[in-house]
């Protein structure tokens, strides 16, 4: 009872009311709710607590900004279920067009940031095998599997949640940079509009020595030309495996040893490759069984991918 009286008071504002029919389309920063509500920052913020408070939803910060996503599932789903039943449509007029020029706002800042940087992205593309290649080995080594719930880390532009998310019965990005986390979920925004799996995906701004995810909580942990900018990759890897139950899977996806110095001043590579003798060793310490999944030999880098796999736990007998 104490429950479900929190849960109605939270509700009971027509505002609020809004703010969850609109966070049920997308994910929404503190700034652009107001902007969609037409409400001062302040005065949304005090709704936004009163709805987080009662477990409808959920703060996340980036950097300055706050963004705002759903409660967990099971406490959302019987209100959802409750307001179909009574109407047809849960928006304010205006706002899913406000909506819409929010989604067109990100994806112009999301273009200003990428072509700020894709000269330095496309001089490193341009040493390595095409992305296509690297994707399609991706696909082969995860072998048809189910994905279950998907953890990308170090996410970047969204790109592997785009690729596996659709598989995937969850998917979860993260990412250091709140600029990064923009960008891709301006992607993913307009990505599932064709594909309603990617808007669903989650994005979260974390350390990749310290996921803010709970042990067991992932299937498939994917580390994609991400781990040589660690300064402790052996600490990420171990991190990364934390998240996998009985089954789960990491797969990394970096460099072979090489010896372009020159990037570790002009893109802030902290390794220059790794071995797979260093790979083994790093996931066989973190509880996992290693396995070179594919070699991918590019002009001047050499793309490796490793699976690493948690195995089951064995079968107790009762005497």
């Amino acid at each position: 009872m104490k429950e479900a009286l929190s849960i109605f008071r939270a509700l009971a504002d027509p505002t609020r009311l809004r703010i969850v029919a609109l966070l049920r389309v997308m994910e929404l920063s503190v700034g652009e709710l107001a902007q969609v509500l037409g409400q001062s920052q302040p005065r949304v913020s005090r709704h936004v607590k009163i709805l987080a408070d009662a477990g409808l939803a959920e703060r996340r910060r980036e950097g300055s900004w706050v963004f705002l996503a759903l409660g967990d599932t099971r406490r959302v789903a019987p209100v959802f279920a409750a307001i179909d039943a009574w109407e047809s449509a849960h928006h304010t007029d205006g706002d899913l067009a406000r909506l819409d020029a929010v989604r067109a706002e990100r994806s112009a800042a999301a273009e200003r940031y990428f072509e700020g940087h894709a000269a330095e992205w496309d001089a490193i593309r341009s040493l390595h095998v095409a992305e296509a290649e690297v994707e399609g080995a991706i696909g082969r080594a995860l072998d048809g599997r189910p994905i279950g719930r998907l953890v990308d880390i170090g996410t970047g532009t969204g790109r592997m949640l785009e690729l596996l998310g659709p598989r995937a019965e969850s998917a979860i990005g993260i990412d250091r940079s709140p600029e990064m986390l923009r960008f891709a979920r301006a992607k993913l925004t307009a990505a599932g509009q064709a594909e309603p799996a990617l808007a669903r995906a989650e994005l979260r701004q974390g350390d990749m020595y310290a996921l803010p995810l709970a042990d067991r909580s992932a299937d498939l942990v994917v580390l994609h030309l991400v781990l040589h900018y660690a300064q402790q990759p052996a600490a990420a890897v171990a991190e990364a495996a934390r998240l996998l139950g009985p089954g789960g899977r990491l797969l990394i996806a970096d460099f072979a040893p090489h010896d372009r110095e020159e990037l570790r001043d002009q893109a802030a590579h902290a390794r220059l490759g790794f071995s797979d003798q260093q790979m083994a060793e790093w996931m066989g310490a973190a509880g996992l069984v290693p396995a070179v999944a594919d070699t991918l030999e590019g002009d001047e880098l050499t793309v490796k991918l490793w699976l690493g796999e948690r195995p089951a736990e064995p079968v107790r007998r009762v005497a």
